[in-house]
Order: structure tokens, then sequence, then C-alpha cells
């Protein structure tokens, strides 16, 4: 079953990078994700300051915005999506994710799968 892993940091220093772990954690990590054969896509998102944020109001018109928006402390930083028999599995790799780390958090959801 496939689980996407969101990965959520909870502090990011002046660098733009999370707390609790460096470039070489991530590197590790995904390193052990591809030779698990695990991996299905991954991707590390730009600066949160690039991002743009697109509304429709009642009225149907757009409403585009630019910067964070989000009510939160935590920061979407990148996202894994996995193939693993079962949650528990899932869980696991999420623990060793280094955004887990230094007050951030990874979010495990099951991938939907239609009939299509």
């Amino acid at each position: 079953m496939k689980y996407m892993l969101l990965i959520n940091a909870g502090k990011v220093d002046g660098d733009g990078q999370a707390a609790g772990c460096d470039v070489q954690d991530w590197i590790a990590f995904d390193k052990q994700v591809r030779e698990a054969g695990i991996f299905v896509s991954g991707e590390s998102l730009a600066d949160l300051v690039t991002a743009t944020a697109v509304r429709v109001g009642q009225d149907g018109r757009q409403i585009v915005t630019d910067g964070p928006f989000a009510e939160s402390r935590e920061v979407l930083g990148g996202f894994y999506v996995i193939d693993v028999p079962d949650l528990d599995i899932a869980l696991d790799w999420a623990a060793r994710c280094p955004g887990a780390r230094g007050g951030g958090s990874v979010v495990v959801r099951p991938v939907a799968e239609f009939g299509v």
C-alpha cells in the first residue's frame, strides 16, 4: 500500500533548515528509503516565501495572495510517497525521517486508490 509522509518542520533556522537535522541526515534517509525498495516519489519544497495561495470566493472569482498563510507553527517542507505492506511499517519509516526531529512531525496518510 502507498503512504504519503508529509514532512512538517516545527522550527526553521536562519538558513531555512529544519531544526534538529542537517543535509547529511536527509541524504542518509533518502538513501535508506531507496535501498529498501519502498521509494515511489518525493520532493523537497522551495522556501516558504515562494508560496502562492489561490482561493475561490463565493462569487467564483479567484483570490491570489503571496506568502505563507497557514495559521500553524509547522511548515510543510516536503514529502515522500512510499510503498510498504501496512501502516505500522509506514509509521516506522516516518519515525526514521529527519523531519520528525527538533519539534517537527511527519504525517502519514494512505494514498487513495480509485479503481479507474
